[in-house]
């Protein structure tokens, strides 16, 4: 047996019901229930919550490998920096003339090549994460 009940809809509501019983062949009360059924379900609070307990899963597991991918990175500059520092002896002002003119030539040639390796997905973390042997991962 079925109750008529009167329900008061904002106008665009009532134009995506109208459009959604043309389009699928099936009457307004019929979708409606249907919706206000889904809306009253236990299951319907259940799979939302186990919808965004995956969606939360897979954002902790995106900033996982973000936080890895960060550490690899400052390490590597960090090291770099360190050996640099290490190995760079002070210059003259002249020999200091020559080696900005060759820091440039080096400095484009390395943007060159970094360019070319991020456009070929040649990632250096993926060179280091193949590098660590299966204990360490």
């Amino acid at each position: 047996m079925k109750i008529p009940t009167k329900v008061f809809l904002p106008p665009d509501t009532i134009r995506k019901l109208d459009a959604l019983s043309e389009r699928s062949g099936r009457g307004k009360s019929e979708i409606a229930r249907a919706a206000i059924e889904s809306y009253l379900s236990p299951d319907s609070a259940e799979a939302a919550e186990a919808a965004m307990t995956r969606r939360l899963d897979r954002l902790a597991r995106q900033l996982d490998r973000i936080e890895r991918d960060v550490t690899i990175a400052t390490e590597a500059v960090a090291l770099h920096v360190k050996t640099w520092l290490k190995v760079t002896p002070a210059m003259s002002s002249s020999e200091d003339r020559a080696a900005a003119t060759k820091g440039q030539e080096r400095y484009a040639a390395f943007v060159d090549l970094l360019a070319k390796r991020i456009t070929d997905g040649r990632l250096l973390k993926r060179e280091v994460l193949a590098d660590i042997p299966e204990e360490q991962s």
